[in-house]
């Protein structure tokens, strides 16, 4: 399962399906957000790469947003430390369309996004997500699970906050080692209380040798009664290189990348994202940033009138 931090291109994105595009010139003749007492607002913006709109997280504050929305830690040591994975990339044979979309090439085996809520846990939303569409691929769709984010909220709990944060790193290794059911048998349950909460672990595994390994208990849902484990891959993490992040999905399918996210990306509502500053005259706490996982299915490019190009890529938000 492939991973990356940084990224070349902007993207494109629309909370559950957003395409970011970060290459290319951008102008922003008004601010598209101001922030007036704690509280995102919007203002209208025209003729610009992207278009703001209130959204579902119209009247959060600022903090509310970066605290519940999101929810993936910066990469560890761990992430930093990997090896990137080396691409073999062939000048004449690999020709990287212009554009791409996993769900085009895999129907049937790109999974739609499941909504986080205000949990901010994208850290199990994201791996679970890119896990699903790896299995349906690599299995040629003989399996086409949706694994279940609430399975890692809920049980994977060394050094990981469930529905305040978490890392990736340690997501991957509790599909690697312990393995999760379906969305299906353990669905995915919003904090009712407070978003920090995760619930109790209903549902652990055990070995039965050759690395594999089965459910403990009957699925949390009475809608299914199965309770297969799934299980992953060693991760790897790729490089920032635009060329061999493209080629990878190509050949394997989407991908797993950390970003950070300002104050303007909670208003976004089309076209094509790149963070502008439309803050800078507002005191330092207006200016806040965290950090947010999401899955990669594609990329493609917009031409503009003067004959230059933006490129993006297309992003899954949770």
């Amino acid at each position: 399962m492939a991973m990356f931090y940084s990224n070349e291109r902007d993207s494109r994105a629309n909370w559950r399906q957003h395409v970011w595009k970060q290459l290319g010139p951008w102008e922003c003749e008004q601010s598209c957000l101001s922030v007036e007492n704690d509280r995102i607002q919007v203002c209208p913006t025209e003729g610009k790469l992207w278009a703001a709109n209130y959204s579902q997280f119209y009247g959060m504050s600022l903090d509310e947003g970066l605290r519940y929305r999101l929810g993936t830690q910066r990469p560890s040591r761990t992430i930093m430390s990997m090896n990137e994975m080396q691409v073999n990339m062939d000048p004449q044979n690999d020709r990287l369309p212009q554009y791409f979309n996993a769900a085009e090439k895999w129907p049937g085996k790109i999974h739609e996004p499941l909504d986080q809520g205000n949990c901010a846990a994208s850290w199990a939303f994201s791996t679970a997500a890119v896990a699903s569409d790896r299995i349906s691929i690599q299995s040629m769709g003989h399996m086409t699970p949706q694994l279940s984010p609430q399975n890692l909220i809920s049980c994977d709990t060394r050094n990981q906050g469930g529905c305040a944060g978490g890392r990736i790193d340690g997501a991957w290794w509790y599909l690697r080692r312990r393995g999760v059911v379906t969305e299906e048998c353990y669905p995915f349950s919003a904090p009712q209380q407070t978003p920090a909460e995760v619930g109790r672990c209903m549902m652990q595994s055990r070995s039965v040798g050759r690395g594999k390994r089965q459910a403990t208990a009957r699925c949390p849902s009475t809608h299914t009664y199965h309770n297969d484990i799934y299980q992953s891959t060693p991760p790897y993490r790729l490089s920032s290189n635009e060329k061999e992040i493209m080629k990878e999905i190509v050949d394997n399918g989407p991908v797993q990348a950390i970003l950070e996210v300002h104050e303007d990306f909670f208003v976004y509502k089309s076209g094509i994202y790149k963070h502008t500053d439309v803050s800078f005259t507002k005191p330092p706490h207006y200016r806040k940033h965290n950090t947010h996982s999401v899955r990669i299915t594609g990329w493609g490019e917009d031409r503009n009138y003067d004959g230059t190009t933006n490129k993006y890529w297309t992003s899954v938000h949770h």
